[in-house]
């Protein structure tokens, strides 16, 4: 990232971006690590909200509490690509936001109850405390950067307000001003963060480090997998031992490793390669990991819940919510893989969308089975979506000795 010189009345003398040509220009550090853990307490509570909230109002209550932790972590990996996490100011930024990140997770399944002012807060107080911190950081160092924090600031507090006006009006509005809060925040990205009278960020030009954008959001995809294993995991444990509980727990975890397969097998290297060499990467950066990873985690949250129902009701009538949990959760993660490579590789995978076709048929007919064997149906799907693209990868020349 190379920064550009501009003096201003305020901010950090000392430059905190990361230094060009060294290696801390990619490298994803310890202290971003440290950061991700705070996630697997909130995915896993989550996961805990759908599983409790199995109805439409519950789904939607719970993808814009996907959509709202995706964005804090995301935009926390934008503000540590360009910060230099092992300057001290930008360590100590990381563990307070860390702090408050914690909060934030501990109030989520309590959101749209007697939490929620808590959840507005810590979200409010992430979004806006890292943009200031940002703001201060480049406003002596880089202009053009400096001001496209300002013009999200702006936006962010924007938000802020349906955020804590939301927790604070009855419960039925909750959801309206949150979602508002949320497109809010969406939609400005998209635009550039446009400012009437001030223009829009030039998105496509930022100076990204390709490598360590895709790095992290690969990371979140582990982070995510792992929740899945913690989710299942104390779920199994809970009951006594049975033949449909260990059956249901090996579908889980080889549902784990065909989404694990699926993404790191060649897309996770396919999506470095492609942002390192584009020439437009904020462009890509900001459709196939800002927004399309959000569909992707969101089936891995999905598919958790579901591991979940199959592993307490395996054998009971077929309901609704349990067939859209069990098939929906690997259906976004499909739609999620086939909207990121259209992106980063520009290439449509056809074994992708059979798998996604293959899943709505078994949809169709979850009425007929049990919650076990859709489970294993749909398990089915993802192992052969996964060996398909590996034998036309392999058969067609396009082996990589360092996939995975």
């Amino acid at each position: 990232m190379t920064p550009t010189t501009k003096t201003a009345p305020f901010g950090f003398r000392r430059n905190l971006l990361r230094p060009d040509d060294s290696e801390r220009t990619d490298r994803v550090t310890y202290i971003e690590l440290f950061f991700d853990l705070i996630f697997i307490l909130a995915l896993t509570q989550l996961s805990r909200y759908l599983y409790e909230n199995q109805s439409w109002t519950g789904a939607l209550e719970s993808a814009m509490l996907v959509l709202a932790l995706w964005w804090v972590w995301v935009f926390t990996t934008w503000v540590t690509n360009w910060l230099d996490p092992a300057r001290l100011p930008v360590r100590g930024v990381i563990i307070a936001l860390s702090l408050v990140g914690l909060v934030m997770s501990t109030s989520i399944f309590e959101s749209f109850g007697d939490r929620g002012i808590v959840f507005a807060i810590a979200y409010v107080s992430l979004q806006l405390g890292r943009t200031v911190f940002m703001v201060l950081a480049l406003a002596r160092h880089d202009r053009a950067l400096h001001q496209t924090f300002l013009r999200m600031l702006a936006w962010l507090s924007v938000a802020a307000v349906f955020w804590i006006v939301g927790a604070l009006l009855p419960l039925e509005f909750r959801l309206p001003f949150w979602i508002a809060a949320l497109a809010i925040e969406y939609l400005s990205a998209s635009l550039g963060f446009r400012v009437p009278g001030a223009g829009k960020a030039a998105v496509d030009d930022w100076d990204l480090s390709g490598p360590h954008i895709a790095e992290r959001s690969a990371l979140f995809v582990i982070i995510a997998l792992g929740e899945s294993f913690l989710v299942t995991g104390f779920a199994f444990v809970a009951q006594e031992s049975s033949l449909p509980g260990v059956l249901g727990m090996l579908l889980a975890f080889v549902t784990a490793v065909a989404m694990w397969w699926l993404y790191f097998d060649h897309g996770e290297s396919a999506g470095s390669k492609a942002i390192a060499r584009a020439s437009a990467p904020g462009r890509i950066a900001r459709l196939a990991y800002t927004y399309v990873h959000a569909i992707i985690i969101a089936g891995i949250v999905l598919t958790s819940v579901a591991d979940k129902e199959m592993l307490e009701h395996p054998d009971e009538a077929m309901s609704w919510s349990t067939a859209v949990t069990v098939v929906g959760g690997p259906v976004l993660y499909l739609v999620g893989l086939v909207l990121f490579r259209r992106i980063v590789a520009r290439e449509l995978l056809v074994s992708h969308l059979t798998g996604v076709a293959a899943l709505l048929v078994v949809f169709a007919l979850a009425f007929q089975v049990s919650p076990l064997l859709l489970g294993a149906m749909t398990t089915a799907v993802l192992v052969i979506v996964a060996a398909w693209e590996t034998i036309l990868r392999v058969r067609t020349g396009t082996d990589e000795p360092e996939a995975g």
